[in-house]
């Protein structure tokens, strides 16, 4: 994409050549040729290449993951421009001298692009004829254009295809290692009968001495698959759902490894949307966050939604009577002591084994332990030897509680995780928090806060609308350094709508789901379709103002013929770089970058044909230039 300053320099040095050629004055050499040709065209190059590394500003504003993922991909970008410049001002020129310069020059231009060019400047004219009408429906498709963004689905990072899956299954509250294996040995089975399922490998729970501890209710599922094409890894995945919903009394969700990692690096939690409820009593936190959970499981997208740490959990309240324990001699440190080692079991002794140390913990044996109805019996020596049952020194009660209190800053905290499909993600958030402010009654000091990839979403297209009104401001103020014309701004500025209304198409064409690399894309469109609008511009006032033409139609169509070969050239090139990222957009490791080459190539192709044919009549029309320098 960066030839473009070479093409137009060898181009503009071979028709300088062919005309000295058909002069009667006096030729020029070759290297002052060279030297004049590459003086015109740095002047208006420098300015458009400002102008494109301005549009790349919003790209490396961004913040977080996004700026993580589209910010190297800008400053190379702006790299590449500045070494192409490099390349163009010095190498280029002197490799033209060396190579070009004993050349003779063709009397006539070849027989194919006359006929082109003549085929183009009837269509021109007939263009010209229609003039009203076609600059009516540019504008409408514009319009148009520009209404359809709100209906796009938007998402902040679009589903990547893996080849592997992780699935979260969770059981009841209070589940025992057994019976969470037992079911999933079931699951695994139906899971490996899915013809696409490669391997299944299930893990439950996760220790207790670890930063993020989970209880073994919940289990996590590697699901790895075969080899396959997208679209029948979509298929295989739907299978995979329709499959875990044939269990009853489990909640599950399923995701790849490298979107729950983005998802937990925004917000903590390996899920899109999260909502945290926080408060001071923890019953009022769960109530709220059922009613929550319930009601937004029943909303049109929701796939999986899951309670971090739901209510619910068995357990066995002991609770000490200082009185009874007063009369027989014992101290709560001391009883509590008692059943830590006898249930959980403590640490005597450690035993080395090379360099290697080994605990040495006492427990009471399984059998022991399996009844909850013997706790009561343990016996406990006092002081004086005497032996005597727990149920003598507590009150023993089974209750409902939590086998885990989240916080977040100091505060109490329930999340809820959820998983969305077939709907935009800021669509499905927005509804949800109208429907629970208006359907969710919240007790004094309990409220809910959304996050996840929404936040993220809203964050970064706030980033790019302010920065990108900061680059716009720049682009509009480098357009009229270089065409010191605000007419010819308008003209070039023009370009922008047009080049919209190729991106929306291509989004639409592949699904009408716009993800942050398209929106991206469309922040780097707006710079690089410019290119062509202000070399065309730019051209027409040197015809004027330093060939002394007057401004006319056969001006216009003229300028238009000498830009017909340039512009195509470079767009051509330019959509042969981004065709493979646009056609593999749906590829695995190309989900993020393919819809960002989409959308610039549906842009691209409409903003082409606008300066190849709208343009001219729009400059013929509403475009002042005239030999004094300067065009109105």
């Amino acid at each position: 994409m960066r030839t473009h300053l070479h093409v137009r320099y060898l181009h503009r040095r071979n028709r300088h050549l062919l005309a000295q050629s058909m002069s009667p004055e006096p030729r020029k050499s070759t290297a002052l040729s060279n030297i004049d040709e590459l003086a015109v065209i740095i002047a208006t190059e420098m300015s458009a290449r400002m102008l494109n590394q301005s549009s790349f500003v919003p790209v490396l504003s961004l913040s977080g993951v996004a700026g993580r993922l589209f910010a190297p991909l800008g400053m190379a970008y702006i790299m590449a421009v500045i070494a192409s410049l490099i390349i163009a001002v010095t190498l280029t020129p002197a490799m033209s001298l060396a190579l070009l310069a004993n050349r003779g020059v063709a009397q006539h231009e070849p027989r194919l692009l006359t006929r082109l060019k003549a085929d183009y400047g009837r269509l021109l004219a007939t263009v010209e004829r229609h003039a009203r009408a076609i600059i009516a429906a540019v504008m409408i498709a514009g319009v148009a254009a520009l209404g359809a963004l709100p209906f796009l689905q938007t998402s902040y990072i679009p589903e990547l295809k893996e080849g592997s899956y992780t699935v979260h299954v969770g059981l009841a509250p209070g589940t025992s290692l057994e019976e969470s294996m037992r079911i999933g040995g079931h699951i695994s089975k139906a899971l490996m009968a899915i013809p696409g399922v490669r391997l299944v490998a299930q893990r439950a729970g996760r220790a207790d001495e670890v930063v993020d501890p989970v209880g073994v209710q919940l289990s996590e599922f590697e699901v790895g698959l075969k080899l396959m094409g997208p679209d029948n890894e979509e298929r295989t995945v739907r299978q995979i759902r329709s499959t875990l919903a044939r269990f009853p009394g489990i909640t599950t969700s399923i995701n790849t490894f490298l979107v729950e990692r983005i998802d937990e690096t925004i917000s903590g939690t390996p899920a899109p949307v999260v909502i945290s409820v926080f408060g001071n009593d923890l019953d009022n936190i769960d109530r709220v966050s059922l009613q929550i959970a319930h009601l937004v499981a029943s909303m049109r997208g929701a796939t999986s939604v899951q309670v971090e740490s739901p209510p619910g959990t068995p357990e066995l309240s002991v609770r000490l009577d200082q009185t009874r324990l007063s009369r027989w001699g014992f101290t709560p440190v001391e009883v509590m002591n008692a059943i830590q080692s006898a249930y959980q079991g403590i640490t005597v002794a450690q035993e080395y084994q090379g360099v290697r140390s080994y605990d040495v913990s006492v427990v009471m044996c399984p059998a022991d332990r399996k009844d909850i109805g013997q706790v009561g019996s343990l016996l406990l020596r006092n002081p004086d030897g005497l032996m005597v049952p727990l149920r003598d020194l507590a009150q023993l009660q089974q209750v409902s509680g939590r086998y885990q209190i989240t916080h977040d800053g100091g505060r109490r905290v329930q999340v809820i995780s959820v998983t969305v499909g077939g709907r935009s993600i800021a669509g499905f958030v927005s509804e949800a928090q109208r429907r629970v402010d208006r359907e969710i009654t919240m007790p004094k000091g309990t409220y809910a806060v959304f996050s996840g990839e929404s936040e993220a979403l809203g964050r970064s297209q706030r980033d790019l609308l302010v920065y990108g009104l900061m680059a716009g401001l720049s682009v509009v103020l480098f357009l009229f350094l270089a065409l010191k014309s605000r007419r010819a701004v308008a003209l070039v500025l023009f370009n922008v709508p047009f080049a919209l209304v190729g991106g929306v198409g291509s989004v639409m064409l592949t699904g009408g789901s716009l993800s942050l690399g398209g929106m991206v894309g469309f922040v780097t469109l707006f710079g690089i379709s410019l290119r062509n609008s202000i070399m065309l511009v730019g051209h027409y006032q040197h015809l004027v103002e330093k060939e002394g033409m007057l401004w006319s139609l056969e001006t216009a169509v003229r300028g238009a013929s000498e830009r017909l070969v340039p512009i195509l050239m470079t767009a051509i090139v330019t959509a042969l770089a981004l065709l493979p990222l646009a056609i593999t957009s749906g590829e695995a490791g190309n989900e993020i970058e393919g819809p960002m080459a989409v959308v610039i190539l549906g842009g691209l192709v409409t903003s082409t044909l606008l300066n190849l044919f709208v343009l001219p009549t729009l400059a013929l029309r509403y475009g002042r230039f005239d030999g004094t320098g300067v065009s109105r």
